[in-house]
């Protein structure tokens, strides 16, 4: 045995097994609350083999331990031959009989008093306490490690000192204290740049963006991580480099930036290969399966589980895996790969030692077996006979609860508490369903786990509403919201703080709160207006759609100094009235404000699938100029849901404008095309959408000098054929002149970002006119403009659209975009670019019009805007109005697409 003696698994392949668990466990919002073990993947991201110390001199270098084919270890008190004998059982995965002869070893060290060669052995007893979950053992021979360490002269044992910290830094993640964690390895890098120890430092740089991604800090771990790649880039390939880029990979993912992800995890994959390292191979393998899942590419995340499975050494790795490989194979319905999976899961999970990332896992099966039916399953001639699901589940939820509890861990136990309530739920054992869900949030509120106590918030209101206890229902929803609400706030004001998951789930685990929250509210008028539940319910849905926009861009939106709509309608547009439809489960409701009146509200019974239907199969004909006749059909049947019921006391109030807060798929349609089975709305009113229920100073166009600059391509970019030519820009640019509004030009090779931003940023243009296709979606990285060289991605609006001057662009228009194909929530990506863009108002097409009549409808727009005595609502109006007279264009797909969002005065 040599002077240099290394932690256990330094160069092992098994003991490469040691992982650090629970990516989600302090993440806000996690997604395993709803979702299999998809983002599991930090347990594959950090060094699972730190270097040890030297061994003082004092340990006999001579000793040579002889072991025969079968790993059978000669008798032996010596401590230096434990010590090794305990490394080769580590290695080999027997951690139980390291742990034995570890023991063995510290107490030879302690008759000895051989300080320093205690203080290892402990740190390498704790590291395989850990791999048992064994916790309060690994707390304890740690503790005394770094104790005695800090007894000696530091100066001399300081690398040691360092690695024991290490393995403290591990311990403390493995219990689900990332920020105890993150500190402890600060400190271990402090250290090795004091000895000069790069390997050292970026070990603790990669363990300190674990930290950070456990604490849903991703940018923070980002930048750390690609730091660290960046230095690593020119050295020959090492585990601390294939595990840096397959972190920074998995953390790219969870900020949606998929091509850098996919790249990284790519490159990680490679290396691992070229190491001929199992456990980092099958590392990069899982997590690339998760990136095609992400990506809806279910063969390839499929084919990627197969593989990890089949490969990990990993027990805890290749559970989760054939985790997210059954949940999968449930979506698709694949029974008979089924039947011979779950077997083998539930071998798995029985095997694994307890931690928190095993609960998890425990739990991610439960819920999974709830999903397939009891009964038989049949594939090809065999049938695989499965017991009661809920039985099995159950049983499974008891016992991550005891494991829960025998650890400690009141976080997890909650969330097995939670999943247990939960399936009481479902089986209508609300009794007991109730006692578990509220000892679960005793629990969640105690540990401070605010992404697992509005999830059982949300319960208990379920649970109360249906055995009919309204008050504590409503009581328990404002809970959740408030916690939701707080975890939101957490995530915008330190910018920092990202959750892709919440935006990923946000159909399933935010927005129900939401709707079944306002919906308790309004029933509970019980047939009467009240005005404080009105108000209350309109700014609950204000703020649903608020952190929908938030969760597009993982930031906060709105900002700066707003002005409420309903101050804006009493003292400085008492001919404007806001409408704020909200679309529940079985009821349209809309509540109303006119000018100088209190709230009020009206419901039209239907369920929230007919509603959709209709507003989808409205879109899909509103832009076919053949199909007016169903157009005014079908927008009759919305005009009478959202408008009949206040008509009357719309013209009695003499009311011209109308603006609405839209919810939903109705985001996706052109209010100016509702029929009242004589005129369409736009005959009627100016109209006008509003993303909240403020607007940012707002104040009149008409008062200030127009001065546009205008941008725009003939002809798509490279790589861009599907968007056709549109050569009537020239036509369109020069009806703006003729309009008298001072403009200036870029034209084709001239549009550029970089042109478009330095033109912004150096001149006060209170107008930009884009005439370019572009794409609205409900993913950000669907949303985009293009210039001629390519594509601008509306997360970038907000510096390209505000000048170093502070000025802000008072109208932007994009007069040749439309929503995405397919998407009934692409409407979102148009609110996200009017609000990214920092405008006051957004004039905006819903689908591609003819060029030549959008050329027309932009010199009506320009005209009647330069009059100077109008408001932008009704200059919109007004040309909409013109392009209706017209006999080419009086069909609704010509002129209803345009929309104005923001500011309408």
């Amino acid at each position: 045995m040599t002077k240099s003696t290394r932690i256990f698994g330094a160069n092992s392949v098994k003991a490469k097994r040691q992982r650090q668990p629970g990516l989600w466990e302090k993440n806000k919002l996690a997604h395993f609350l709803r979702l299999p073990l998809y983002f599991l993947m930090a347990l594959l991201c950090i060094l699972g083999s730190p270097v040890l110390a030297k061994v003082p001199n004092s340990i006999n270098p001579s000793f040579k331990l002889t072991i025969n084919s079968q790993t059978s270890l000669a008798i032996v008190t010596d401590p230096t031959s434990l010590l090794e004998q305990g490394k080769i059982l580590y290695d080999t995965g027997n951690f139980a009989k390291a742990v034995e002869v570890l023991e063995q070893a510290v107490q030879a060290y302690r008759q000895d008093g051989e300080s320093l060669s205690l203080a290892a052995t402990l740190t390498n007893l704790s590291l395989a306490y850990q791999q048992l979950g064994a916790w309060n053992q690994a707390q304890q021979a740690i503790t005394e490690s770094l104790n005695l360490l800090k007894a000696q002269d530091k100066n001399q044992n300081l690398q040691i000192f360092a690695q024991a910290l290490d393995i403290q830094g591990r311990l403390q993640l493995r219990m689900g204290n990332a920020e105890d964690a993150l500190t402890t390895w600060q400190h271990t890098e402090e250290i090795y740049r004091q000895v000069d120890n790069q390997s050292g430092v970026v070990r603790s740089l990669i363990n300190q963006a674990q930290a950070w991604r456990t604490q849903g800090f991703y940018p923070r771990a980002i930048k750390t991580l690609t730091q660290v790649s960046q230095t690593l880039k020119s050295q020959p390939d090492s585990r601390e480099k294939t595990v840096s880029l397959r972190s920074l990979g998995d953390a790219l993912l969870v900020v949606g930036d998929l091509e850098k992800s996919h790249q990284a995890l790519e490159e990680s994959l490679i290396i691992a290969r070229n190491l001929q390292s199992s456990a980092d191979i099958t590392a990069s393998l899982f997590s690339l399966g998760n990136h095609a899942r992400q990506q809806k590419n279910k063969a390839t995340a499929i084919a990627y589980y197969e593989q990890t499975i089949a490969a990990s050494p990993s027990p805890l790795i290749k559970v989760q895996a054939q985790l997210n490989l059954l949940s999968l194979l449930i979506e698709d319905q694949q029974w008979a790969k089924l039947q011979t999976l779950l077997p083998l899961i539930e071998s798995q999970l029985n095997q694994l030692p307890p931690s928190r990332a095993s609960i998890y896992a425990l739990v991610n099966y439960s819920q999974s077996m709830t999903r397939v039916k009891s009964g038989v399953l049949q594939a090809s001639s065999n049938s695989y006979y499965f017991k009661s699901g809920i039985h099995d589940s159950a049983a499974l939820l008891a016992s991550a609860i005891q494991k829960s509890r025998s650890l400690g861990d009141k976080r997890a136990e909650a969330y097995a508490l939670k999943s247990l309530g939960s399936l009481y739920e479902k089986t209508g054992q609300w009794s007991e369903a109730q006692e578990l869900t509220q000892k679960g949030l005793a629990l969640a509120q105690s540990s401070n786990a605010p992404e697992i106590t509005y999830a059982l918030e949300w319960q208990l209101g379920r649970l109360l509403r249906v055995q009919k206890d309204i008050n504590g229902a409503i009581a328990a929803y404002d809970a959740a919201v408030d916690t939701l609400q707080s975890l939101r706030r957490d995530l915008v004001v330190n910018k920092d703080v990202v959750n892709q998951d919440l935006q990923f789930n946000f159909r399933d685990s935010v927005e129900p709160i939401y709707r079944e929250s306002v919906e308790l509210l309004l029933k509970s008028q019980e047939g009467k207006s009240d005005q404080k539940i009105l108000e209350k319910a309109r700014q609950r849905i204000e703020a649903l759609q608020l952190a929908e926009l938030n969760d597009f861009f993982q930031e906060a939106c709105l900002q700066g100094q707003k002005v409420a709509l309903d101050q804006i309608v009493d003292k400085d547009n008492p001919t404007a009235a806001i409408l704020y439809p909200i679309i529940l489960q079985n009821e349209l409701q809309v509540i109303v404000k006119i000018p100088k009146h209190p709230l009020e509200s009206y419901t039209t019974t239907i369920s929230h699938k007919a509603v959709e239907e209709l507003l989808v199969d409205l879109r899909k004909n509103l832009v076919n100029p053949t199909a007016t006749k169903t157009v005014q059909k079908q927008a009759h049947q919305v005009y009478n849901w959202l408008l009949q019921p206040i008509e009357s006391k719309l013209q009695k109030s003499g009311v011209d404008t109308l603006v609405f807060v839209l919810d939903g798929p109705l985001r996706n349609l052109p209010m100016a095309a509702l029929y009242d089975g004589k005129q369409y709305l736009v005959e009627k009113y100016a109209i006008a959408l509003s993303v909240g229920l403020q607007l940012l100073n707002p104040k009149p166009l008409v008062q200030q000098q127009l001065r546009a600059l205008t941008a725009g391509l003939t002809q798509p970019p490279p790589g861009f054929s599907k968007f056709a030519p549109l050569l009537a820009i020239k036509s369109e640019f020069d009806g703006i002149t003729k309009a008298g509004v001072s403009t200036t030009s870029l034209l084709d090779g001239d549009f550029k970002k970089k042109n478009l931003e330095s033109q912004i940023s150096g001149a006060s243009f209170n107008i930009v006119h884009l005439a370019t296709h572009g794409q609205f979606s409900s993913r950000l990285e669907d949303t985009f403009i293009l210039d001629f060289d390519g594509q601008i991605n509306v997360k970038d609006f907000d510096t390209l659209f505000r000048s170093k001057s502070k000025t802000i662009v008072e109208l932007l228009v994009l007069s040749a975009c439309q929503t995405a194909t397919g998407d009934s929530r692409a409407a979102l990506g148009l609110a996200g670019a009017a609000v990214r863009a920092g405008a006051r108002s957004t004039i905006a097409s819903l689908w591609q019009i003819d060029d030549e009549s959008t050329a027309m409808f932009v010199s009506a727009f320009y005209r009647e805007l330069k009059s100077g005595k109008i408001s932008k609502a009704e200059a919109v109006h007004r040309a909409q109005l013109q392009l209706l007279k017209h006999p080419n264009y009086k069909a609704p797909s010509f002129w209803s697409a345009y929309v104005l969002i923001g500011n309408w005065l």
